[in-house]
C-alpha cells in the first residue's frame, strides 16, 4: 500500500488525470474495492435495519417526552408500538447494530483508501452528469464517516457533536443510506464483473513477490505508474480482517455476557461496578445527573397520578408493603452494552395505577426522575408496557436494595425497554399522562 512522495507533472498520458500517478499503490484496482464493497453491501443494511428498530424502541410516536426527532413526515412510516416480548429484543437488536458498526470500521476505511484517487480526481466536475456523480458521492462518503463517527462516539457517551445524537444520527442515517441504494445500484454491475475478474483462492495464495497491478479500465483506480508492491492483496485482506476480528472481540462481549464481558475492553465506561447484587453496569450514577443525600432519603416521596385526579402519595416503606413481586430482566442500552438478567423486586406498574383509579386495561404513563441534569429526566411508557406483569417499579435487585447508582430508592424496569426508558430515582408517576 505505498505511495510515491513525488508529485508528477501531467503530462498527457492520463487523460489529462495526472492527480492519478500520485496514488502509486499495485494493490489498487476494482477487484480489491469490490470486495471491500461487497461486505459493506451486505453489512451496511443490517446496521441500517437494526438502527431503525432502534428508534421504534424509543416508541417515538408515543409522545414528544420520549421524541427528540421533530418533522420525520414520511421517515417514520415504518414505526410501531415495540413489543415487551421477548425481554431480550432490544439487547440482541441493538447489540448487532453496535457490534457490527465497530467491526466494519476497518473495512470502510480500507474501501476508502482504496478509491481515493476518485475522490481528489482533477477537474473536480467535468459536466452536469460528473457534477451529479461527485455530489452523491460527497454524501455517500460523508455521510458513511459521519454515521460511524457519531456511532463510536455516542458508544463512548463522548458527545463532541453538536445538537442532540438522536435526529443528527437519524437524518444522517437516511441521506446516507438513499446515497449508498444510489451507489449500489449504479456500481453493482461493475462490481459483479471486477469479483468475476480474479480467483479469491489464487489471490490469497499470491505473496508479494508475486503480485501484479490489475489492468487499467475505466474506473481510474488502477495506478498508471505502480510502485513496486510492499504488500500482496493477500496481506491487505488480512490485515482488514485481523482489524474488524480484533474489534469484535473487545466490542462483542458487552452485549453477548458470560465470561465474554470481560474481553470488551470497548464498552462505554470501563467502571469497576464492585462486587455484590448491585456489581452490574450503569450508565450515569446519581453525583453526575445530581441526585443528592436527601433526595433519596427519608423524605423520599413517590407521588402516583391517575383517572380523575386521584393521587397516592408513598413512602418508601408503603411502597414495601404492597404486593411484591420479581421478574429476570436484562438493561439493554443504545451504547450497545446490556446485562445478564438480574432479578428484580418491586411493585407491578399495573398494580400501582389500580391505586389511582384504573383497575382494569391500565393505560400508558409518564415517568419523571428526581435527577436534575441529563436527558430523559421523563419517559412515557405504553399500555402494553404498563400491562405487561413484569414491569415493575423495582425495589430491590438481587435481593438487596438498590444502590443509590442503580436508582434508589426506586427505579422502573420493563421488559424489552431501551436502558433511559428504565428511569431510575423514580419521582411521580402520571398514568393515563400523554403530555
Amino acid at each position: 500500500m505505498s505511495h510515491s512522495p513525488r508529485t508528477l507533472r501531467d503530462d498527457g498520458d492520463d487523460n489529462g488525470r495526472g492527480y492519478r500517478t500520485r496514488w502509486r499503490s499495485p494493490l489498487r484496482g476494482p477487484w480489491l474495492t469490490s470486495v471491500f464493497g461487497l461486505v459493506l453491501l451486505l453489512g451496511i443494511p443490517v446496521l441500517f435495519v437494526t438502527g431503525l428498530l432502534s428508534y421504534a424502541a424509543y416508541n417515538p410516536e408515543l409522545s414528544p417526552v420520549n421524541d427528540e426527532t421533530p418533522g420525520k413526515g414520511l421517515l417514520g412510516f415504518y414505526l410501531f408500538s415495540w413489543p415487551t416480548h421477548p425481554s431480550w429484543l432490544y439487547r440482541v437488536t441493538q447489540g448487532v447494530h453496535v457490534t457490527l458498526g465497530v467491526v466494519l470500521v476497518p473495512v470502510l476505511l480500507a474501501k476508502l483508501w482504496s478509491v481515493v484517487p476518485k475522490l481528489f480526481e482533477r477537474p473536480p466536475v467535468r459536466s452536469l452528469t460528473h457534477g451529479l456523480e461527485r455530489l452523491s458521492l460527497l454524501a455517500l462518503v460523508g455521510g458513511g464517516l459521519f454515521e460511524f463517527a457519531t456511532g463510536v462516539l455516542n458508544v463512548q457517551l463522548d458527545y463532541i457533536f453538536p445538537g442532540s445524537f438522536y435526529p443528527l444520527h437519524f437524518y444522517g442515517a437516511w441521506i446516507f443510506m438513499a446515497a449508498f441504494v444510489v451507489h449500489a445500484a449504479l456500481r453493482f454491475p461493475r462490481m459483479v464483473r471486477a469479483l468475476r475478474s480474479r480467483d479469491l483462492r489464487a489471490e490469497l495464495r499470491t505473496p508479494a513477490s508475486r503480485t501484479r497491478p490489475e489492468p487499467p479500465d475505466e474506473t481510474g483506480l488502477v495506478s498508471p505508474r505502480p510502485a513496486a508492491p510492499a504488500m500482496s492483496r493477500r496481506g491487505a485482506l488480512g490485515m482488514v480482517g485481523l482489524g474488524s476480528l480484533a474489534l469484535l472481540v473487545v466490542t462483542a462481549g458487552q452485549s453477548i455476557g458470560g465470561p465474554l464481558r470481560r474481553s470488551a475492553l470497548l464498552a462505554p465506561h470501563g467502571r469497576d461496578p464492585g462486587p455484590g447484587p448491585n456489581g452490574f453496569q450503569i450508565n450515569k450514577t446519581a453525583a453526575a445527573v445530581g441526585i443528592r443525600a436527601r433526595d433519596i432519603g427519608p423524605g423520599w416521596r413517590l407521588v402516583v397520578q391517575g383517572a380523575a385526579g386521584r393521587e397516592a402519595v408513598l413512602t418508601r416503606a408503603r411502597v414495601l408493603r404492597l404486593p411484591q413481586h420479581g421478574a429476570a430482566l436484562p438493561i439493554a442500552c443504545v451504547e450497545g452494552w446490556s446485562t445478564n438478567d438480574q432479578w428484580w423486586e418491586g411493585v407491578r406498574l399495573a398494580d400501582l395505577a389500580r391505586l389511582v383509579g384504573y383497575a382494569d386495561r391500565p393505560p400508558g404513563v409518564f415517568v419523571e426522575s428526581l435527577q436534575r441534569h441529563g436527558s430523559f429526566r421523563t419517559v412515557v411508557l405504553s399500555g402494553t408496557q404498563v400491562r405487561d406483569p413484569r414491569s415493575l417499579l423495582a425495589l430491590k435487585v438481587g435481593g438487596a436494595d438498590l444502590s443509590p447508582d442503580h436508582g434508589y430508592p426506586a427505579r422502573i424496569i420493563v421488559p424489552g425497554a431501551p436502558g433511559v426508558h428504565n428511569t431510575k430515582w423514580v419521582g411521580r408517576l402520571s398514568f393515563g399522562e400523554t403530555v
